[in-house]
């Protein structure tokens, strides 16, 4: 068996580089330290250059290893249902990524070797993806049940009232607010910003990077929804200048926070039916029951899972659970 060679947690914590060995011990798989530290690296880089705390570092750590658990755990389930995904899957997915992104096949790829991954590595994490989402779907979606009045609450709450006609842009948002309660300066706000632009204009979805990323919205993918041109503030009108749909801004400074902007559409507003908004109201409606279903038994698998944690990430998810507020899982 590998091991973790015995150093301070604190020392350990401000150190790019730990030695190779078990970082958790999840049934019958493990999960290693360098790949831990390979799937926070780019957050801890642009962390370490901002001056971020070893504790927020150590914390940084806890939840990557927390994610690959988890990774662990629906793979063990895949595996036993034999829910595999073909070649043609993940070829068309990647496709659909790439068509996504205004991108061919060949130039996402490169953006995704100039962001460290090989192309086996990324078409790897794409498989992974899809063979959740499937195994998801099957498995909860029989639990998830939506009705009428779930429906129309939420047509209120969206088209309620007098509604606006005229051009319109549907917005996404990935924010990072800085000062004040946010314990964070502008520089480290504007570079975990930055980090989640970056590996959007990678290849991942925004709405994905959002949800793991955004404090604006994160539920909903960073989603702020269709807004009428006229009433844009500027600096966000400014952004979206020029941008076609599916582009992103810059990394935008503003006065509470560092945000960065995906145009997903822009269209001529009309008012909205109920009848006209149902069946997108209802799938929207429908995927976050599915989300909560699914964060329920994940913690169903870890409650029936032996999960040891080893050495340093011991420390750290101490640490995290004493000084942190416990964070929502990203998906």
């Amino acid at each position: 068996m590998l091991a973790l060679a015995a150093v301070e947690p604190a020392r350990a914590a401000s150190d790019a580089t730990l030695v190779d060995g078990i970082a958790a011990q999840v049934d019958g798989k493990i999960v290693l330290v360098s790949e831990v530290l390979r799937s926070v690296r780019p957050q801890e880089e642009a962390m370490r250059r901002a001056g971020a705390p070893d504790q927020e570092i150590a914390k940084l750590r806890a939840d990557g290893l927390e994610r690959l658990i988890e990774s662990r755990l629906v793979e063990r389930v895949i595996e036993d249902s034999k829910a595999k995904a073909t070649d043609d899957e993940i070829k068309n997915t990647i496709e659909g990524i790439a068509k996504q992104n205004g991108l061919t096949v060949e130039q996402l790829y490169a953006s995704v070797a100039f962001h460290g991954l090989t192309v086996e590595e990324y078409r790897a994490q794409i498989k992974r993806d899809y063979e959740r989402r499937q195994l998801v779907q099957e498995m909860l979606g029989s639990r998830v049940k939506v009705e009428d009045k779930e429906i129309e609450a939420l047509y209120a709450e969206r088209f309620g009232g007098r509604q606006e006609s005229g051009d319109a842009v549907h917005v996404r948002q990935i924010l990072r607010a800085y000062g004040g309660g946010a314990q964070r300066t502008q520089e480290e706000a504007c570079a975990e910003v930055q980090l989640a632009r970056d590996r959007v204009t990678g290849g991942e979805p925004f709405e994905k990077v959002a949800s793991q990323v955004s404090e604006a919205a994160p539920r909903d993918g960073g989603d702020i929804g269709w807004l009428p041109v006229k009433s844009v503030a500027p600096w966000m009108s400014h952004a979206l200048t020029g941008l076609s749909d599916g582009g992103v801004s810059e990394v935008l400074v503003l006065p509470f926070g560092c945000a960065v902007l995906q145009l997903v559409e822009r269209r001529v507003l009309e008012p909205v039916s109920y009848a006209q908004a149902k069946d997108a109201l209802s799938r929207e409606v429908w995927e976050r029951k599915l989300e909560s279903e699914y964060r329920t038994w994940i913690e169903e698998l870890r409650d029936q899972s032996y999960i040891e944690r080893h050495g340093y990430f011991a420390d750290a998810a101490r640490l995290d659970q004493q000084t942190f507020p416990v964070a929502e899982k990203p998906e």
